[in-house]
């Protein structure tokens, strides 16, 4: 237990810090662990009305800023859905592979667009449990952004949706198929 007289100033109660500290290094000395950091890289990340902001996101905890001009615009695209790809007609039944001529079609699209990036939403229709539609559309959403990527597009954000955001009712097997669908939103 340290006492400290106080008539002796400020320079006691530093060395007895120092003393203390020392103490307790050399002491942890011997049991030194490494710390290994990892590096973070910003990036921009485009909400749905397009406006851009900065995201910097460590998988537990992030933030998100607003990406402004010099004089605190914010900084926004244009965004319109242009591609609509009816599931049925890439996607085999409770698959998320596209078939060749699938991918084909899709790399075409994607270089001729033009578009600055792209926004990939996967859904499915109502005929599943939630988790596992939910799981399917966000394999789907997957499927054609890496097709995306494999020509250069940026692609700013990959959702599935299950059923949650249906065209139409579920009501018929034609409705249904409606809902069955991967949307791709270009950002120009």
């Amino acid at each position: 237990m340290f006492e400290i007289n106080l008539k002796r100033g400020t320079a006691a109660l530093c060395a007895i810090a120092v003393a203390a500290a020392a103490s307790s290094a050399a002491a942890q000395g011997s049991q030194q662990k490494k710390v290994v950091g990892e590096r973070y890289m910003p990036t921009i990340w485009v909400d749905p009305d397009g406006c851009e902001h900065w995201v910097m996101d460590d998988g537990a905890e992030g933030y998100m800023t607003p990406h402004v001009t010099r004089d605190g615009k914010p900084v926004c695209r244009t965004v319109n859905m242009c591609g609509t790809l009816p599931t049925d007609q890439f996607f085999a039944t409770d698959s998320y592979r596209i078939s060749a001529a699938g991918q084909k079609k899709l790399r075409e699209f994607f270089r001729t667009t033009g578009a600055k990036g792209y926004m990939i939403h996967g859904h499915t229709d109502s005929r599943a449990s939630d988790a596992y539609n939910r799981r399917l559309s966000q394999n789907r959403a997957n499927a054609v952004a890496r097709v995306a990527r494999s020509v250069g597009a940026a692609v700013y954000e990959v959702k599935g949706f299950g059923e949650s955001k249906p065209r139409v009712p579920n009501d018929t097997p034609e409705h249904m198929a409606q809902n069955r669908r991967v949307e791709i939103i270009c950002v120009k």
